[in-house]
């Protein structure tokens, strides 16, 4: 089915637009190849939520994760179906832990003083699609990293809602294992991808 959707699109493509090139076309469809993994991945993945009765912990957690990714980067599996189970397994477990665990607050504040020194020491984490070259962008990237920890820290400081507390800390500890030098090398990923250009830390 995933094959003839995109070889349909594919061919929609090059008779709406017959002066792309191949390598034009290849770019496109790498995009829109990961658009339709997102969707039926994301699909399957609220659908187990619903069914274990975790869709809202599931989506708050998702959020919390997100707003950090988006400064962090990390990890990204190399297959579809490794991204399936991985991302199935950590985030529906990280959504039970965020509706059944009571976290105390000196745990917590253990559990973000390690968040941040990872954050300080290994955010962001590109990939090789998508190396991040240039050091004034690195920084940037980590400062923001640093500045969303922060921000969460003092969400939690400020507010008494268990689930929002879970959701903020397992999700800044799911983004730190996926920036860690020692999760690419399990995955078999190459980590420091900008280094490959020839350019220094």
């Amino acid at each position: 089915m995933k094959k003839r959707l995109l070889s349909s699109i594919r061919g929609q493509i090059k008779k709406q637009y017959p002066k792309y090139s191949e390598d034009k076309l290849d770019e496109i469809m790498y995009g829109v190849e990961g658009i339709y993994l997102t969707i039926t991945k994301t699909i399957i993945i609220f659908a187990l939520a619903l069914i274990l009765g975790i869709f809202k912990e599931l989506i708050i957690l998702l959020i919390a994760f997100n707003f950090i990714r988006l400064f962090a980067f990390g990890m990204h599996a190399n297959k579809s179906i490794t991204c399936l189970i991985f991302s199935s397994l950590v985030f529906l477990t990280g959504a039970f832990l965020c509706k059944y665990i009571t976290i105390s607050r000196e745990v917590l504040y253990v559990l973000y003083l390690m968040v941040l020194v990872i954050m300080i020491k290994y955010a962001p984490a590109d990939t090789k699609k998508r190396p991040l070259l240039k050091s004034n962008k690195r920084l940037r990237f980590k400062i923001l990293s640093i500045l969303m920890t922060i921000i969460y820290f003092i969400i939690t400081i400020l507010i008494d809602n268990n689930l929002i507390i879970n959701s903020l800390i397992i999700g800044l500890i799911i983004e730190c294992i996926l920036i860690l030098p020692i999760t690419y090398k399990a995955f078999k990923m190459p980590y420091k991808n900008y280094l490959k250009y020839g350019l220094s830390t």
